[in-house]
């Protein structure tokens, strides 16, 4: 079960490694207009803020990558970066959109699941 939850974190974090990426440098270029549904004049006018949160999403994944690093004695690291997650995903989909719930908050909620289970 251990081993099955610590895939999980690794998901987690990639999932936003790929979230800095897109936030930080592909937000203006097609694909993160079309991820985010905006127009090129709306993403030149965001761009600083997006970069900022990409950052953010980056400590998340830094923050869950050093608890898989640490092994057993990460635990309660990973926890408290999945809650995060969790926090940031819920947070998400009620102020921006539903569909955060399911990409962001709900991945995290199995992490946090299979970790205290195991």
């Amino acid at each position: 079960m251990a081993l099955i939850a610590n895939i999980v974190v690794a998901l987690v974090a990639l999932l936003h490694v790929y979230f800095l990426v897109l936030e930080m440098f592909l937000w203006d270029k097609p694909r993160g207009l079309r991820t985010f549904r905006m127009t090129p004049e709306k993403a030149q006018m965001t761009k600083v803020l997006a970069a900022n949160q990409g950052l953010y999403n980056g400590f998340l994944a830094a923050g869950l990558l050093w608890g898989l690093l640490l092994g057993d004695t990460g635990t309660g690291i990973k926890i408290f970066f999945l809650g995060c997650v969790l926090v940031a995903g819920v947070y998400g989909a009620i102020t921006v959109g539903r569909k955060i719930l399911f990409i962001q908050a709900t991945p995290a909620a199995l992490g946090l699941l299979l970790i205290l289970s195991s």
